[in-house]
């Protein structure tokens, strides 16, 4: 905490980070007529929204109505007392229900940034009451960054795992096609590939794809709406501290490409930059163990925890700090970060398994309560589940993706980088074999397959239910019937790869009230200081209500945001 009388740059408000919520704030403030700043530790602005699938959990959307999904406000608030455990103010749950929808209406009328309902995509928690099986859930439209200028260069490029073959962008709703093998999905995958290839002009400028999607498309339409308006962003920005006078936050101290500065904010500063999840003290001090900045796939040196620490030292409370947006991870040796495994998990003919060779899970969970198992089965019994172990066999190999691992119908194991073979993943000729190269116990390991292929022939899993809502089904093959999840691995060769207990970021942190202000241990509000994103604990809780239950509260309360300072009177 620093009190300056001189500063550097002078703004209405400042936004620290340059994420989907940070952009959304800054444009909703830019439009309600406060000058505004937005400052971005690396050189690349997006931050993990960049890297993400870009899709936001809306309920009662605008689209709904068109695409027939009946939603309602009270439906959707039992859906979110339930899945937060009556762990979140239903203030601020209500606060989300009545802006989310405002707050996409308002992006898809003022700027560049469209979205399609997705109807078919599945709440996460199928059985709690008031889940929908689709259409709170949608996908951000393609956009052409060639519309940026040079600035495209400056956007945080797409995480390899978003692209096909590491280069092509396409939609949610495409890859879950290409995944689940529906009808078409060939000729889907072939007009991708060719408008990429195609596309000569571009080609010599640069290979990324053109047509950006995804959170990639979400980040380049939002920066496209910045530049419309003449919105200030500076990279190389650090934030170092806040800025207190008389009790109110007034700016920031940074580091500004190795320089200090002081920012001065009239109104209000806007912490937007992302959690702690590579921050390996905060990780060891707060989250559950073990666990490893090198697991999560935020990028490296990113969210460090700057703005909780911040806030930490001026007062304000946190919440959910043992907390994370889970997801299993690979790691894949020469890339920056791991691979998360999202959807491949969903498909028929894997198991995942624990140190004695049993399984413990269902492997289709939503992926945060995926890793949640995975802790909680870690050390009961003398067995081991950091790190479990995905186990597959040749048939699954030859039609379905893995992380890395493409369909070895396309690519091959002799195509492969020969690096990875027992350090991306491991292969032998029988069960007992692999059990041996992966630490696993053998014979655990062939009882666990024998009994699961046992009632996998008839599509049964009566041990995990794998199969049997329609979440697990969204990603599993349409035409493995009767169960799309569920086949058995009986073909050999068979595979192994390590899941190792990830994170897209963490999501407990600066305690917010309804209107995104940070707040003290006492509950009332640190004034001219606002948390978003990552940065706040999460008006989810400890749950993951549905796709894009990140993004679309970041970008929600940037909303709520900026339009509670608008309307508050200047107090200086």
């Amino acid at each position: 905490m620093s009190d300056i009388s001189v500063y550097t740059a002078s703004y209405d408000v400042v936004v620290v980070g340059s994420g989907a919520g940070a952009m959304t704030a800054a444009l909703c403030a830019a439009d309600k007529g406060l000058s505004t700043l937005v400052v971005e530790k690396s050189n690349f602005y997006g931050g993990t929204s960049a890297l993400s699938g870009g899709v936001i959990w809306v309920p009662c959307n605008h689209q709904q109505a068109a695409a027939k999904v009946k939603d309602s406000r009270e439906q959707a608030l039992r859906y979110l007392k339930a899945s937060t455990q009556q762990k979140v103010p239903e203030a601020r749950l209500l606060a989300y229900l009545e802006n989310a929808p405002k707050m996409l209406e308002y992006l898809e009328s003022k700027t560049p940034v469209h979205y399609t309902v997705m109807p078919q995509y599945p709440d996460y928690y199928q059985s709690l009451p008031g889940a929908l099986p689709g259409g709170r859930s949608l996908d951000p439209h393609m956009f052409d960054i060639s519309q940026l200028g040079d600035e495209y260069q400056q956007l945080r490029p797409a995480a390899t795992a978003v692209l096909m073959l590491g280069k092509v962008s396409m939609t949610a709703h495409k890859a879950a096609r290409m995944l689940n093998k529906s009808k078409g999905w060939q000729w889907d995958a072939f007009k991708l590939m060719m408008r990429y290839y195609l596309d000569f002009g571009w080609r010599l400028k640069t290979k990324r794809d053109r047509y950006s999607a995804s959170g990639n498309a979400l980040v380049a339409a939002l920066r496209k709406g910045m530049l419309d308006r003449g919105i200030a962003l500076w990279l190389k920005t650090d934030l170092t501290d806040l800025c207190v006078e008389n009790g109110r936050v007034c700016g920031i101290q940074a580091t500004k490409e190795g320089y200090p500065v002081s920012i001065q904010a009239k109104r209000a500063v806007i912490l937007a930059c992302g959690g702690f999840e590579q921050n390996q003290l905060l990780r060891e001090k707060y989250l559950p163990q073990p666990s490893h900045a090198r697991w999560s796939v935020t990028p490296p040196n990113n969210n460090t925890g700057a703005a909780l620490l911040a806030g930490q030292k001026i007062g304000a409370a946190t919440a959910f700090m043992d907390q994370a947006w889970w997801v299993p991870t690979m790691p894949v040796i020469d890339e920056d970060t791991p691979r998360a495994i999202f959807a491949e998990r969903h498909q028929p003919g894997c198991i995942v398994v624990n140190s004695k060779g049993s399984r413990f899970v269902n492997e289709a969970e939503p992926y945060l309560e995926f890793v949640n198992r995975m802790y909680e089965e870690d050390g009961k019994n003398g067995s081991r589940a950091v790190p479990a172990w995905l186990i597959f066999d040749a048939g699954f190999h030859a039609r379905s993706a893995m992380g890395p691992l493409m369909p070895s119908q396309f690519i091959p194991d002799k195509k492969l980088p020969k690096a990875w073979r027992s350090s991306v993943y491991w292969k032998a000729g029988t069960l007992t074999e692999l059990a041996e190269q992966i630490g696993v116990d053998a014979k655990g390991l062939t009882a666990t397959v024998q009994r699961y292929n046992q009632y996998a022939r008839e599509g049964k899993d009566p041990d995990f239910n794998k199969g049997a809502n329609c979440f697990d089904r969204y990603y599993g093959i349409v035409g493995n019937r009767p169960n799309p999840c569920v086949a058995p691995l009986d073909k050999a060769p068979f595979y192994a790869v390590r899941f190792d207990p990830g994170d897209t970021g963490t999501n407990g942190g600066l305690l917010t009230d309804e209107h995104a202000q940070v707040v003290r241990e006492d509950g009332t509000s640190i004034p001219g200081l606002y948390a978003i994103g990552n940065t706040s604990a999460s008006v989810m809780g400890p749950s993951y209500p549905g796709a894009g239950a990140t993004i679309g509260p970041a970008m929600t309360f940037a909303y709520v945001a900026a339009n509670h300072i608008a309307a508050t009177q200047d107090q200086h």
